[in-house]
């Protein structure tokens, strides 16, 4: 097995705790900022400065919808628990995609932006981030796997480690499922596909539904690795959205593929 003893808190500044997993996060949301600038180029009217904004509108967004979809997942703990809702811990990484893909696409709409093409450019930066902010998943040691007696299972042996208390209750020989390092390599994989598709598929948006696609049956398979609370019909939210994800996305490409197949001939 492999331990992990990292303590959450990186550093403290007056007084204040400061941890892996928001410096992490920071520098995924960073990555996709200067992935935006990097590729605005390819989007006609697209100016650093709108990219900056939608950034700024974007961690907004998701950072809001992120908290909104823990709350709803965990609802009967947050009814008895309101001033926690406050508490920045406890965040989804479905509802943050969510929030800010509403937030990008309203800013796009009002602006007069082509919505289809922005998304396109954004994606491969952002499963890009999604990889970076899974490694603060696994410093922190929260999002953890089910119990394995797999040789890279993994321990939390510091206390104050999100997966200390899921350690102590391992059986001999067992440890936790590396689920955050699963979905790093994973989407590091999706990026180098999306990386290669980028600017060659046609119509707007495909790029956009492929990493709906992709994304959507990692996270749908990834959970029954992953420890969770139940949503619906024993499956935990994420996979519940997954779902639903899919029953969109799947056609919708379908449909646009064969409907500029027609085109083209």
């Amino acid at each position: 097995m492999i331990e992990i003893h990292i303590a959450p808190v990186a550093f403290t500044i007056a007084g204040t705790p400061v941890s892996w997993y928001g410096l992490i996060y920071l520098l995924a949301a960073l990555v996709v900022l200067f992935w935006g600038l990097r590729e605005r180029r390819r989007v006609a009217g697209l100016s650093s400065r709108i990219v900056l904004n939608m950034g700024l509108i974007a961690l907004f967004c998701g950072l809001v919808f992120s908290k909104l979809f823990h709350v709803i997942e965990r609802w009967d703990y947050f009814l008895n628990n309101p001033k926690d809702f406050f508490n920045p811990d406890g965040l989804t990484i479905i509802g943050a995609i969510l929030g800010a893909a509403l937030g990008i696409g309203i800013y796009s709409r009002l602006n007069r932006l082509p919505f289809r093409q922005v998304f396109d450019i954004m994606v491969p930066g952002l499963i890009l981030a999604q990889a970076i902010g899974r490694i603060g998943c696994a410093i922190n040691g929260c999002c953890y796997g089910i119990a394995t007696s797999l040789p890279w299972g993994i321990i939390y042996t510091h206390p104050d480690s999100a997966g200390y208390g899921a350690s102590l209750n391992l059986s001999a020989g067992m440890g936790l499922h590396p689920v955050q390092i699963y979905s790093v390599i994973y989407d590091l994989v999706v990026f180098a596909v999306l990386f290669k598709l980028r600017g060659r598929l046609q119509p707007d948006g495909s790029l956009t539904l492929i990493y709906t696609i992709l994304y959507a049956a990692w996270r749908l398979g990834i959970g029954f690795l992953r420890v969770g609370s139940p949503f619906v019909a024993g499956l935990h939210q994420a996979q519940f959205l997954s779902i639903i994800g899919l029953a969109i996305a799947v056609p919708l490409l379908i449909y646009s593929r064969i409907h500029r197949s027609k085109l083209d001939g």
